[in-house]
């Protein structure tokens, strides 16, 4: 969801607890999941070296009960950590009554897979729900929750002082930029400076397209270098939390977990004119993960890592097929509308993760036809350094399969390779603005 915020000037976050990255996790996707399917996307995260899914629940959902079970059952077998983030806007019956939420916080929130701030509160979030701030006063007084929820309908600055400042800190679900702009840090800086002493989640996405005609949405932010961007933005802030969105929102095409058939039925309920998921991984996402997590939380690149490729593209040119009616930016929040095709760059973007850049040389292929390329981002420390290297050579006319090879001193590092061809046609001749990273 996306608010236009005014700047306010910075007020630099302090250390307040051991840094965690959280992935937020759709619960309402995931009805057919079994036991199996859920460990196996926990042990998926923690190879990324996530700390805790974040479970969007919805008020009124039958397949809760279900669900949930199954979630700490696996992760007590996994080892693996969950909170819960109540979703006020969502699920079927609306907001969540107060009555509920204690509930469920009794019900799990003293489970071994809760996780716990500082290993003592349990953690609790929120997607939405300013209309509801009074509620917490009385739940966090008998769950002991700490409380960071994401209110960003309401300035951060009002939003803090809600309930008479009843949230410990706030999670701000804004991590896209409205195009033509770059993502930058004047997200983040207006929540940095109300919240004072209290504490700050700070969201991370690789992309935004949806098109759910029945949810009236069909719109893009630009996601063109978004994820590493973004990345090298928590590096600068340090933020207390980082929340990832998203590890399984296969509407909003923000997804870095693994595509799994049984989730993708919403593209059926919601209309849409393409399954534009199907057989477009972000595995490729996930690479980096583990080296930027222990960045962010050490204050400086691992000591030793495996040098690593990845490379994200959409599948289609821009001007191949008919643009589904998609939009640049969404209209309904107030911004400006822009043609989707002036946002988004037909290009392979690749990345590579190395011990330095000296000596080494990268090559694009696209259907055979190879083509030279180069970094033109060094990662923060700067070129010879440790850390992402990136850049993007045009799709040039070319169709067919990618292929991104690094290599030094004529010995190939690392590729990426194996994600859908670049095709010159579109399915139903329509427009897929997703990309697929690998």
């Amino acid at each position: 969801m996306k608010f236009l915020l005014a700047l306010a000037s910075v007020a630099l976050p302090t250390a307040h607890a051991a840094k965690e990255v959280f992935a937020h996790m759709i619960v309402g996707n995931v009805n057919n999941f079994d036991l199996a399917d859920w460990e196996n996307d926990m042990r998926l995260a923690k190879e990324s070296s996530i700390d805790a899914f974040v479970l969007n629940v919805g008020a009124g959902d039958e397949n809760n009960d279900r669900s949930l079970e199954l979630a700490f059952q696996a992760a007590n077998s996994q080892s693996f950590k969950l909170f819960f983030s109540f979703d006020y806007l969502g699920g079927p019956a609306g907001p969540w009554p107060k009555d509920q939420v204690i509930a469920l916080l009794e019900k799990f929130g003293n489970d071994p897979a809760y996780f716990k701030h500082d290993g003592q509160r349990p953690f609790v979030s929120t997607f939405e729900g300013p209309d509801n701030a009074a509620d917490w006063t009385d739940i966090k007084a008998g769950s002991n929750a700490f409380f960071i929820p994401d209110w960003s309908s309401k300035s951060p600055a009002e939003a803090v002082t809600l309930a008479g400042g009843v949230a410990d800190g706030l999670f701000n679900f804004d991590p896209w930029p409205v195009g033509p702009s770059n993502v930058s840090t004047d997200l983040d800086k207006p929540f940095l400076d109300a919240l004072g002493d209290k504490l700050y989640m700070m969201p991370v996405s690789p992309w935004f397209y949806t098109n759910l005609p029945k949810l009236n949405k069909n719109w893009l932010w630009p996601g063109d270098g978004l994820w590493d961007t973004r990345w090298n933005q928590v590096m600068e802030l340090q933020p207390d939390f980082v929340q990832i969105l998203t590890w399984n929102d296969f509407g909003e095409s923000h997804y870095i977990g693994p595509v799994n058939e049984k989730q993708l039925g919403l593209f059926t309920t919601f209309e849409a004119p393409v399954n534009y998921v199907k057989d477009l991984a972000h595995d490729g996402w996930r690479k980096f993960l583990p080296f930027y997590i222990e960045q962010y939380k050490t204050g400086q690149a691992p000591a030793e890592f495996a040098e690593q490729a990845a490379a994200y593209y959409r599948t289609a040119a821009a001007l191949a097929c008919a643009s589904g009616g998609t939009t640049g930016n969404n209209p309904a929040f107030g911004e400006p509308q822009f043609n989707p095709e002036d946002l988004m760059e037909d290009a392979v973007f690749f990345a590579a993760l190395l011990k330095s850049d000296e000596g080494v040389t990268v090559s694009v292929s696209i259907g055979g036809q190879t083509q030279e390329a180069s970094f033109s981002i060094a990662p923060p420390s700067g070129a010879g350094t440790a850390g992402v290297y990136r850049g993007s050579v045009p799709f040039g006319g070319n169709t067919g399969d990618v292929v991104v090879t690094v290599s030094r001193g004529g010995e190939t590092v690392a590729t990426a390779e194996g994600g859908k061809p670049i095709s010159g046609t579109c399915e139903n001749d329509v427009q897929n603005w997703n990309a697929v990273a690998v």
